[in-house]
């Protein structure tokens, strides 16, 4: 089993090195890992730790090589204020323009987790460049054109090394229940989130908030891929698209998103969590607001993953939309008493982000939502169920033609 294993690693290392793909045997099955090396990765990574203030303490931990140099990525490591653990714990994935977010980490340190919150733009405390930090953020950094031998370069490559070694930095710590780690993400994070959840074995649940894939196909950065060749488009798409790895997700996932949403529409949403072969769950609001604090401010966060990793009441479960004489209709089975069932659809065409959405009350009776379909075609709906907590659960979106 053990040489079987080296193989393994030592093929996926060889084939990365002449651009192409092979697979990693992880828990029996195999998984695709694109151009990481997780085995390295899982290795808890050099540290040096901080000053406390608070719940937080600070921490620089080793990142990946850039240009041949050594980098370091700074976090912030939250932890509960009461108890000895081992606790469960988080990692928090931030978006464009966003840092090592003191108030996430407390955020979760509030909950009863360890929580440790990374930066993924190069920069340290308060956002400050440090001179050993990995690239940039910037789409120019993101997109750029790099060849088969470049993969390590490129900001993707670095920030999905860095939230992997920030789980080792976290399954390291003797406070932690390393086998109750979790991570959460927020729009690049989000992104990130579904990449990680493809390939780190180790995760038992994973909450991305707006990112998905398909970013080639509809996303806001179409007009990034417009000005790529054929060549460096299929690239990107092979090392860097999570749709290549969400098929690997096998912890349970929730999918957090709105109707509008400038930068992942619910045309790709929905090809995404489709990938997903396991558990997987939809939480979709009409309008939601874009933004780092609107991302990790949902409730639905925090219920799920108690759900998961402190046996807290799960969410409702939304079983696929059916149609049949003139109604969709939807079965649900949920521990916690439903308070509310809603309809919501779209008569409107074009750009998702431009979409009017109406929302009514839908009926809901002995485990099943239903609502009238109205006559208008084209028709985008969904139906949504909350329960006493309000938290909000989502069918898949119906597309009717």
């Amino acid at each position: 089993m053990v040489s079987r294993q080296r193989f393994l690693v030592t093929l996926v290392l060889w084939c990365v090195s002449v651009g192409s793909w092979s697979a990693q045997a992880q828990e029996g099955a195999l998984r695709f890992t694109g151009p990481w090396n997780v085995t390295q990765l899982k290795q808890n990574p050099p540290a040096t730790w901080g000053e406390n203030s608070g719940l937080l303490q600070q921490v620089h931990y080793e990142g990946e090589p850039l240009n041949g140099k050594p980098t370091r990525v700074f976090a912030y490591v939250g932890r509960p204020k009461e108890g000895a653990g081992p606790f469960p714990a988080m990692l928090l994935v931030h978006g464009g323009g966003g840092k090592a977010f003191a108030e996430w980490a407390t955020l979760w340190a509030e909950r009863g987790y360890v929580a440790l919150a990374m930066d993924l733009a190069g920069n340290g405390l308060d956002g400050k460049r440090l001179a050993d930090g990995g690239p940039g953020q910037g789409d120019d950094t993101k997109f750029g054109d790099f060849t088969n031998t470049e993969v390590d370069r490129m900001w993707t490559y670095h920030a999905v090394a860095a939230v992997l070694r920030g789980h080792s930095v976290l399954a390291s710590l003797p406070e932690v229940d390393a086998s109750r780690i979790g991570v959460t993400g927020i729009s690049w994070g989000g992104y990130l989130t579904c990449i990680v959840a493809g390939i780190d074995d180790r995760l038992k649940v994973a909450v991305p908030v707006y990112g998905c894939g398909f970013l080639d196909e509809n996303s806001v950065w179409i007009p990034r891929f417009d000005k790529m060749s054929a060549e460096q488009r299929q690239r990107w798409v092979r090392f860097f698209e999570p749709s290549k790895y969400l098929a690997g997700v096998s912890c349970p996932i929730l999918f957090v998103n709105g109707t509008n949403d400038f930068a992942y529409p619910l045309d790709s949403y929905q090809k995404s969590y489709r990938l997903v072969k396991g558990r997987r769950d939809l939480c979709i609001k009409v309008a939601m607001p874009h933004g780092h604090p609107q991302g990790w401010a949902p409730a639905e966060i925090g219920l799920y993953v108690d759900s998961v990793l402190r046996k807290g009441d799960v969410l409702a479960k939304v079983g696929p939309p059916q149609i049949e004489n003139g109604r969709i209709r939807v079965t649900v089975t949920s521990i916690v008493p439903v308070t509310k069932a809603q309809w919501h659809t779209t008569v409107d065409g074009g750009p998702w982000q431009k979409r009017t959405w109406q929302s009514v009350d839908a009926q809901f009776a002995d485990g099943v939502a239903s609502a009238e379909l109205p006559t208008q075609r084209p028709l985008v709906g969904f139906l949504t169920i909350t329960d006493q907590r309000g938290a909000v659960v989502s069918s898949e979106h119906v597309d009717l033609k």
